[in-house]
């Protein structure tokens, strides 16, 4: 058990240090990580998980929509 997790560890670290060998440079340049239709589905995704969260009751007793930040 023991092996197995480590060797996710190692993996998961392996992984970690390929995205940054590729992505750190790529950012420091200048150029964008995902594709324009990448951006699109992320802003999607943004604008979904807001209006989830406006449907959602909120946890103060009804006195505000929004979470304090």
């Amino acid at each position: 058990m023991t092996t197995v997790i480590l060797g996710m560890l190692v993996a998961l670290l392996l992984a970690v240090g390929v995205v940054a060998l590729v992505a750190v440079p790529a950012r420091r340049e200048g150029r964008e990580l995902l594709t324009p239709q990448g951006e699109q589905l992320v802003q999607q995704a943004r604008e979904r998980v807001g209006e989830l969260r406006d449907r959602l009751p909120s946890r103060d007793g009804g006195t505000s929509s929004t979470p304090d930040r």
